[in-house]
């Protein structure tokens, strides 16, 4: 798994961010058990973006940095797009939206599905750095 401590060392990037969206609640078709299919259920989303912005710090200004309502708005799409069978490609297709900016060196995504277990909650959760 990809280990992301060097990300905050000042010589790995000059402008390190992590970006964090967190516990972004959304209806997923997402499962493969027939109650899971039979309509959407309630799913947790968190995702971590490790941004270099290439400067010393962003000047002030949305265009300087990485837009996360941008990326919660893909989020929502594509939750209302299609039904995903794994949690893992649900993930996968997250950090995909993730690596759509260029800044995004990194990322850390994570579902839940709280409502699969009386007593559990089942999750799912990728590390993935933008390839070299």
């Amino acid at each position: 798994m990809a280990d992301f401590r060097d990300l905050d060392d000042p010589a790995t990037t000059r402008a390190s961010y992590a970006l964090t969206l967190e516990a972004l609640e959304l209806q997923v078709g997402l499962g493969i058990h027939p109650i899971e299919r039979a309509g959407p259920q309630r799913v947790i989303v968190t995702v971590t973006l490790y941004c270099d912005y290439g400067v010393d710090r962003p000047v002030d200004h949305i265009d300087a940095v990485v837009d996360y309502d941008f990326l919660r708005e893909q989020i929502i799409l594509l939750a209302s797009s299609r039904h995903f069978e794994l949690q893992e490609t649900l993930c996968e297709a997250i950090a995909a939206i993730a690596f759509g900016d260029p800044r995004v060196v990194g990322a850390r995504v994570s579902t839940a599905k709280p409502e699969i277990y009386p007593d559990a909650v089942i999750g799912c959760q990728i590390t993935r750095r933008r390839p070299v």
